[in-house]
């Protein structure tokens, strides 16, 4: 397999997890999603994973139900580390071997976070799953995957979605909507865009981590991001 990128960080949608189901796991895609990244770390990509929760529970959707933001952000992060777990054992399943950590310690669900000991997980062929956001209330999945694509000097940050790119509209919404191949960060801004959250986009410029926003759920286009095709969007 040949690939552009020596290390990831793959951001994955808890809302892709459903599949077809509405709410939960749906195992047809977590299975499609592990035979995807089996393949690209038996290609020699080391490989972080962030996924979010909203397939399970969204803090902001609990605090606009009267649950506390804080608690409800914890809620939140504690099913990112069910959908990990999830992920992981799909992995396992099939013969890739995958470690999860947890931004908060949860002992024995998964290991403490610690860059040093994800980055040396990596290097000896595991697929890395981190799990519990930043560990703080008021932070997204996004925020936390551009946080630690960042630390462990991922090359690229992967978006994966339901759509296939970045459009001047929603394409599920708006037919006139146009698709993006390439964007900067600050066009993201100006043209008030919601492709991740500002803190994430942020973090990522300023760190310079260009960001992929591609469709995930077609089977195979992992692969077609790591070879180098433009089948997504690129945020440079």
């Amino acid at each position: 397999m040949r690939t552009k990128y020596k290390r990831i960080l793959l951001k994955l949608s808890g809302e892709s997890l459903m599949g077809k189901q509405g709410y939960g796991i749906d195992p047809q895609r977590v299975g499609d999603y592990a035979r995807q990244i089996k393949e690209a770390a038996q290609g020699g990509v080391e490989i972080a994973i962030v996924i979010g929760g909203g397939n399970i529970f969204r803090g902001l959707a609990g605090a606009a139900r009267g649950v506390d933001r804080v608690k409800g952000d914890q809620m939140g992060m504690l099913a990112t580390v069910i959908n990990s777990l999830a992920l992981s054992s799909a992995l396992e399943s099939i013969g890739q071997p995958a470690q999860v950590f947890t931004a908060i310690n949860m002992f024995p669900i998964g290991e403490h976070y610690s860059k040093w000991r994800a980055i040396d997980a990596m290097r000896s062929g595991k697929v890395v799953i981190i799990a519990g956001g930043t560990g703080n209330p008021f932070f997204t999945t996004d925020t936390g995957s551009a946080l630690r694509g960042i630390e462990v000097e991922a090359d690229v940050m992967l978006k994966g979605t339901r759509v296939d790119g970045i459009y001047t509209a929603d394409p599920e919404k708006d037919p006139t909507a146009t698709k993006f191949t390439e964007i900067s960060y600050d066009e993201i801004y100006t043209r008030g865009l919601k492709v991740m959250d500002l803190t994430a986009t942020t973090l990522c410029k300023e760190n310079k981590l260009p960001i992929i926003v591609f469709d995930m759920d077609t089977v195979g286009n992992l692969a077609r991001v790591l070879d180098g095709e433009p089948i997504g969007t690129l945020v440079y």
